[in-house]
């Protein structure tokens, strides 16, 4: 399943502080940490906690947290189905990691272990 120019376009409309306010509530509902959040966060995108309150605050769009971001040289080790979609077949740059950290939100919300979560080859 590939995705379209419309898809790609939402998902990279999106506010990051949008999207950070369901994962916050996503993993403290499954007794998961805010700071194990900003630990699966910094993995992937190289950003603090104090970067992640400034990209909040200024509202930045997913687009724009992706074409700052350090994107951990790792990500390509994260696979699977995430919204119906697979990640390894999604072309387009900000839509497959913004793919990446959906899946690791939702590993971390469904308790598996950090180390698993933040891949190593």
């Amino acid at each position: 399943m590939t995705t379209t120019p419309e898809h790609d376009a939402r998902i990279a409309s999106y506010t990051f502080a949008e999207i950070y306010a369901l994962y916050v509530n996503k993993v403290e509902k499954k007794e998961r940490t805010k700071e194990e959040l900003h630990q699966v966060l910094e993995w992937l995108t190289g950003y603090n906690e104090k970067k992640l309150n400034e990209l909040i605050e200024e509202k930045v769009t997913i687009a724009t947290f992706f074409e700052r971001a350090d994107l951990n040289p790792h990500a390509h080790l994260i696979k699977g189905v995430i919204c119906g979609y697979r990640i390894e077949n999604i072309e387009t740059p900000i839509t497959k990691q913004a793919r990446y950290m959906d899946k690791l939100v939702d590993e971390l919300a469904r308790g598996r272990k950090m180390e698993k979560i933040l891949r190593k080859p």
